[in-house]
């Protein structure tokens, strides 16, 4: 189970923690989560060149050993990288310094002040192991959940979910994976072209 739209107490519980920006006019901040790999990352890169939109991906550091090409042509296209641990773990399942390990393998990759929790899964005491070792860190999660990783959803309820659920400042997840691309392939163009229209501006984090 999983929540579209983020409440607000959530975000009141892990207020240390970035849900979304305050933004003074229609800003959305896109961003992908499981990347980079082939087909898929290319496919939303050529999106979003077509919007002339910027964006932050959230890499997997094993999948970045893996295609460093890709994780090349996602920063020469101007959009902010963040870490996403080497081997996306999850945080309630794992102890603190095998995932504080992990976001560092990750890190000697992926240079980045960004850091968010694979599947939003972390405890506080892995919250305050990763911010005494970067104090500068910040984590981010999400206010519009796409559920493209969800095969169980159609892409018309996909491209709904994104659609009604935006507003100004919305920190939104979409996911550059295999898993998702059949539903990626679907809702991403659509959504842009429809935010686009509506005069919606796209900023990486």
């Amino acid at each position: 189970m999983y929540l579209v739209k983020t409440p607000w107490f959530i975000k009141q519980l892990y207020s240390s923690l970035l849900w979304n920006k305050r933004a003074d006019g229609k800003r959305i901040y896109l961003s992908f989560d499981d990347g980079p790999i082939p087909i898929v990352t290319p496919f939303v890169l050529n999106i979003l060149q077509m919007y002339q939109a910027k964006a932050t991906f959230f890499c997997i550091g094993d999948n970045v050993r893996k295609h460093p090409e890709v994780f090349e042509q996602v920063k020469a296209a101007g959009h902010s990288v963040g870490n996403h641990t080497f081997n996306h773990l999850k945080g309630w399942k794992t102890e603190k310094q095998v995932y504080l390990d992990n976001y560092l393998k990750a890190d000697e990759l992926i240079p980045s002040n960004l850091f968010r929790p694979p599947y939003g899964r972390i405890r506080r005491s892995q919250i305050k192991l990763l911010k005494q070792q970067r104090p500068e860190l910040q984590i981010v999660m999400w206010d519009v959940l796409s559920g493209d990783f969800d095969p169980n959803l159609s892409p018309e309820a996909c491209l709904e979910n994104v659609l009604r659920h935006v507003w100004p400042g919305s920190i939104v997840v979409f996911h550059d994976s295999l898993k998702a691309f059949d539903r990626l392939q679907y809702v991403f163009p659509r959504a842009m072209e429809e935010w686009s229209s509506k005069g919606w501006v796209f900023e990486g984090l």
